[in-house]
């Protein structure tokens, strides 16, 4: 592979380009494409939202005329199969483009090598997994749903420095962190299709969950995994269903009149299998991939938390630490069981800690 420092540079400007329709192009992946010529960047382009159009047709229609004889760098194989759209593989082939970098492979079957074996049977020169860590990262959640059914899980946790997610019970709600670790809240939420917590949450906090900064207009789906659909008709949850969508998965037994009255709301409830009487959280997962989501995003307190962790389903794990200890009895953000799994490094790494404001922040990601 001839990969030069100029390949790996534009490469990574896709990945840029792609995040910017992160949290918002599912079923199919935030891809990023540019089309490079002569040292002058021709055309960009993104995943639009719902996923149509994709990325190269886009950097494509921007480069026009120009495209013939240039390098398309682009951070997932082009797709090889015809389904809302023709194959990308053969708009780029069209377009008259001469080299083709790819980031990484796409594991979907439909794909997985074909776009590129099209591409080289055109006379393209191909380049593949040029920046493959980097582009995994960026498309772990199409990835996840391709070969294991299920999105991936960002995990975030916020605690005291002395260890507490909430004060104890009929304690006052903690607000644990500042201005800066709660917009970094809201940049994250908006960068995955769904929110989701455990009903204790709700009764907890009684939270919003939608995305609350200036300019963005859409919210991922909320999602309540409460086994007995004990969600309150008067939560904030409930009375914001007409206008974000919300998705309550209970167990098969739940009461049929609490989910009549819940739907009756506006919210939508799904039965989802259980596991030692809350919801199976596999289940839950594999019930979001079948809907299209690709990237879950969690605050659902410790007993989420530590079950993620436990089961090996939070691909990345955010812990928030507020400056201010709790200083009395409250509820243990984390499990000792779930801490040690976070520091054993055969399951997770620590990739990043750093400060928030007045706060700090630590980045574990699965092995």
């Amino acid at each position: 592979m001839t990969v030069s420092p100029d390949d790996l540079r534009y490469l990574r400007a896709a990945l840029a380009v792609g995040a910017r329709e992160l949290g918002a192009t599912a079923p199919n992946p935030a891809v990023g494409a540019l089309v490079v010529k002569d040292g002058v960047v021709l055309g960009r382009g993104w995943t639009q939202a719902g996923g149509r159009p994709h990325a190269e047709p886009m950097a494509l229609a921007q480069a026009g005329a120009a495209a013939r004889g240039a390098t398309l760098y682009v951070t997932l194989e082009p797709c090889a199969h015809h389904g809302k759209t023709p194959p990308c593989a053969e708009a780029v082939i069209a377009a008259g483009v001469t080299r083709v970098v790819g980031g990484l492979t796409d594991p979907d079957p439909r794909t997985a090598g074909q776009g590129y074996a099209r591409l080289r049977a055109a006379g393209v020169e191909v380049e593949t997994d040029a920046l493959p860590e980097d582009c995994r990262r960026a498309h772990r959640g199409h990835i996840l749903r391709v070969t294991e059914n299920r999105p991936m899980v960002t995990l975030k946790i916020a605690h005291t420095p002395d260890g507490f997610a909430a004060g104890a019970e009929h304690d006052r709600r903690l607000a644990i962190t500042g201005l800066a670790a709660n917009l970094r809240t809201h940049v994250l939420r908006a960068q995955h299709d769904a929110i989701m917590v455990g009903v204790g949450t709700v009764l907890g906090d009684d939270p919003l969950l939608t995305v609350r900064l200036p300019g963005v207009t859409r919210h991922p789906l909320r999602v309540v995994l409460d086994a007995r659909c004990d969600l309150p008709p008067r939560s904030r949850l409930a009375a914001g269903a007409g206008e974000v969508k919300t998705l309550v998965l209970c167990g098969p037994a739940a009461d049929p009149s609490r989910r009549e009255a819940l739907e009756a709301l506006g919210l939508e409830t799904a039965a989802c299998a259980l596991s030692e009487g809350r919801v199976d959280l596999r289940a839950a997962l594999e019930l979001l991939a079948k809907r299209g989501l690709t990237r879950v995003f969690s605050e659902g307190g410790p007993q989420v938390g530590a079950n993620l962790i436990a089961r090996g389903l939070a691909d990345d794990v955010l812990l928030f630490v507020g400056e201010r200890p709790l200083g009395r009895p409250g509820v243990e953000a984390l499990s000792e069981p779930a801490r040690r799994t976070l520091e054993d490094p055969a399951r997770y790494a620590l990739v990043a800690r750093g400060l928030l404001g007045a706060d700090s922040y630590t980045h574990y990601e699965r092995v």
